[in-house]
């Protein structure tokens, strides 16, 4: 097994803060909360934390994905946080880079999904026990020639690896990835998927807010 390799600390990428939440932008190939082992104590609220001590995972990206998350400062905050999350009151957008080219401009997968116990941490569908889950997909460009696709992908549903695989259950893995892809997981070096916007109100002061991180890739 592959050991675990965060990418170098070189500080924050912050975009927002104030006494309620931070908001930042994790880079890929870092974890969100500590994984088991000493070895995998170093993570996205860890760094996070070293320089707002209070700060509390409010929800989490894969390790391999990289944008934006929102972290509470406190456990009411957190608490509440989660509420909003639970409630589908934060709109979150990401984007990625699928093999193929869509056909359909726009659309949705809506596939039911549980995890493949013999093979966690994988996630499968399954039309008898799964969960139900619901990806929506916007083609924001295609590449004949490199046959692959840009899309913006909206869960509207949460569930582990969701757009993962669902993109991969249509026939358009996302490129790299390790998962699910395929012989499509050589086409990047990493992951091509990034949480590229995050909307919501302010759980104090009811302000608007909204965030946009342009994907590296």
């Amino acid at each position: 097994m592959i050991s675990y390799q965060p990418p170098p600390d070189a500080g924050l990428d912050l975009l927002y803060e104030d006494g309620a939440l931070v908001v930042v932008n994790k880079p890929a190939g870092l974890l969100s909360v500590p994984g088991r082992g000493e070895d995998k104590a170093d993570c996205l609220v860890s760094r996070v934390q070293a320089v707002f001590a209070d700060a509390m995972i409010a929800h989490r990206l894969d390790m391999d994905t990289s944008g934006l998350l929102v972290l509470a400062r406190g456990p009411a905050m957190q608490k509440k946080l989660f509420e909003m999350f639970r409630e589908r009151k934060v709109s979150k957008r990401y984007q990625a880079v699928v093999a193929g080219v869509l056909q359909d401009k726009e659309g949705a997968v809506d596939l039911p999904l549980i995890v493949d116990w013999p093979n966690r941490p994988r996630q499968k569908v399954d039309f008898q026990e799964g969960k139900p889950s619901l990806t929506r997909f916007r083609r924001l460009a295609a590449d004949a020639a490199g046959d692959c696709s840009r899309v913006e992908l909206e869960p509207v549903t949460g569930r582990t690896h969701q757009l993962r695989v669902h993109m991969a259950a249509i026939g358009h893995p996302i490129l790299g990835d390790e998962l699910y892809a395929g012989p499509a997981q050589a086409r990047a070096e990493r992951l091509l998927l990034h949480a590229s916007r995050l909307e919501f109100r302010h759980p104090i002061t009811d302000e608007a807010l909204r965030f946009e991180s342009p994907p590296p890739f």
